[in-house]
């Protein structure tokens, strides 16, 4: 499982949007599509490839570690912008399947909070504040999404298919 959240750009990067003179981390600008794209197709090349890490605490990639898919036919690229990627990763010959999870929007918004708190992201108060932004924006984010290129299910639906995949997929 490649996250591609590890792929925002630094918190130093003079190309980050900006929203009042706050860095706009929901923005797909804050984050290196480019790079994303890259070590994907390195990943349907080669098998491995050196990943970023980033440390939302730090605002900043703190490391990379080698990640490889193991003689795996596919591997899953996860992240709250993974479908800006999908036109390209289609065109090169690198997307086997596209998929937004659709899931019940309270539900996201407990398990979001719940982790941002256990994980002391950022001051309970801006994860509560960003959290109800982003349960009102996730109707529209869905239909973003799936404007890209990405298919709306619910998560049962997307391992229902993504076995499929697996199974019609012969190992070399």
């Amino acid at each position: 499982m490649l996250c591609l959240d590890d792929f925002y750009k630094d918190g130093d990067d003079p190309t980050l949007p900006r929203q009042n003179g706050q860095v706009d981390w929901d923005s797909p600008d804050s984050w290196d599509a480019g790079t994303a794209v890259e070590t994907i197709a390195r990943l349907a090349q080669e098998g491995k490839a050196e990943v970023p890490v980033y440390a939302i605490g730090a605002d900043r990639r703190v490391a990379t570690r080698p990640f490889e898919v193991a003689g795996s036919p596919l591997f899953i690229a996860e992240g709250i912008f993974a479908a800006e990627i999908v036109e390209e990763c289609r065109r090169r010959g690198l997307l086997a399947g596209a998929y937004a999870l659709r899931r019940p929007r309270g539900a996201t918004f407990v398990r979001r909070l719940t982790r941002d708190l256990a994980e002391q992201r950022k001051a309970p108060k801006v994860l509560l504040r960003r959290g109800v932004a982003l349960l009102r924006a996730e109707p529209a984010v869905l239909r973003r999404q799936t404007g890209l290129g990405a298919e709306a299910a619910r998560a049962r639906d997307v391992l229902r298919r993504v076995a499929g995949l697996v199974a019609g997929h012969p190992h070399h």
